[in-house]
C-alpha cells in the first residue's frame, strides 16, 4: 500500500492540469515534490499527501474537536437522506470539487463507489488532515475560497455544502455544462439544538434563508430545488457529539451547556434546501 505522500504525488502528477497557481494564476506542472507554476512558485505534497496553498494561516474557528464530533454524527447516518439526494447529481467518471470539505466525511460518502476524480479543500488545516483518513481515493488541500488554486473550466461538479460561496470563482472553475450543488439550512434545521442553547433568544432560535437562495438565483440558473426534511434519532453515544458539532455552541455560556448536557437531545431535525444550478 502506498504511503499518503506517494499517493498524493501520483495524483498531482496525473492531474496537474486541474491546478492553477493561486499566487500568479499561471499553469502548473508536476515535479518530483509536487507542483510548480510557470513563474517558479512551488507547492510540495505534504507527508499526509496534501497540498498547502495558503500564503498565511487563516483562522476558521473550526477545530479538531468540532470536526471529530461532526464526523461521528455523519458516520452515524445523520445526513444520509441529504447525501443520497446529492449522489444523484454526481455522474461517473467526472471531476468534482468539494468547497469547504471540513474533515471529508460528506465528500467521502458522496464519492463512495463512484469513479470520480475528486478534490476537497478547506482553510482549516485540522479538517484537511483528518480528511486524509477517509477511505475513498480523494485528494485534499488547504486553500482559500477567494482565490481557488484550480484551472478554468475543469470541474463537472462543485459541491457547496453548508459553506460560504464565491460564485465568481465557481463559474471560473466549472465546465460550461457543469453543475453547482449548494446546500442551505432551512428554518427547522437543528431547531431542537437552537432552542436548547438559546431558550430566551427567539432571534437565535430562528433562521431564514431567503436572501441566500435569492442570491443563488441571481448568479446561477436554478434547475432543481429539493426540500429535504426529516427527524434523526440521536443515540445515547452520539448525544454529546451533537452539542459540539456545530458553530451554534460558540455563543453559548458554559452554564447553559451544562444544563443541556444534563437533559440531552434524543432527536434532531434536518431541514435543508438543495439547490442545483447551471451557469446562465
Amino acid at each position: 500500500m502506498l504511503k499518503k505522500i506517494d499517493w498524493g504525488k501520483q495524483f498531482v502528477t496525473a492531474n496537474h492540469p486541474l491546478f492553477l497557481c493561486p499566487l500568479c494564476q499561471s499553469e502548473m506542472g508536476a515535479v518530483k515534490a509536487g507542483l510548480v507554476c510557470q513563474k517558479g512558485h512551488h507547492f510540495d505534497v505534504s507527508k499526509k499527501g496534501t497540498l498547502y496553498f495558503l500564503q498565511k494561516n487563516i483562522s476558521s474557528g473550526y477545530d479538531r474537536r468540532l470536526f471529530t464530533a461532526r464526523r461521528q454524527l455523519i458516520q452515524a447516518g445523520m445526513y444520509n437522506g441529504l447525501l443520497e439526494k446529492i449522489r444523484e447529481y454526481i455522474p461517473e467518471k467526472s471531476t468534482v470539487l468539494d468547497v469547504g470539505c471540513g474533515e471529508g466525511s460528506f465528500f467521502n460518502k458522496i464519492a463512495a463507489g463512484k469513479n470520480i476524480t475528486g478534490i476537497g479543500f478547506d482553510i482549516a488545516k485540522d479538517g484537511v488532515y483528518m480528511a486524509t483518513q477517509q477511505s475513498e481515493p480523494l485528494f485534499w488541500c488547504v486553500a482559500d475560497l477567494t482565490r481557488l488554486p484550480f484551472a478554468p473550466q475543469v470541474f463537472d461538479s462543485v459541491l457547496n455544502l453548508f459553506t460560504p460561496s464565491n460564485y465568481k470563482e465557481f463559474k471560473r472553475v466549472l465546465k460550461p455544462t457543469g453543475t453547482l450543488v449548494k446546500v442551505v439550512p432551512r428554518s427547522g434545521y437543528l431547531q431542537e439544538l437552537r432552542q436548547a442553547f438559546y431558550p430566551a433568544d427567539k432571534k437565535k432560535q430562528h433562521y431564514e434563508n431567503h436572501e441566500v437562495i435569492q442570491h443563488f438565483k441571481e448568479q446561477f440558473k436554478l434547475v432543481n430545488h429539493h426540500e429535504i426534511t426529516y427527524t434523526f434519532d440521536v443515540s445515547k453515544e452520539n448525544q454529546a457529539a451533537l452539542l459540539e458539532m456545530s458553530p451554534l455552541e460558540w455563543g453559548v455560556s458554559s452554564e447553559q451547556k451544562e444544563i443541556v448536557a444534563k437533559s440531552p437531545l434524543n432527536k434532531i431535525t434536518i431541514d435543508l434546501d438543495v439547490l442545483i444550478g447551471k451557469e446562465k
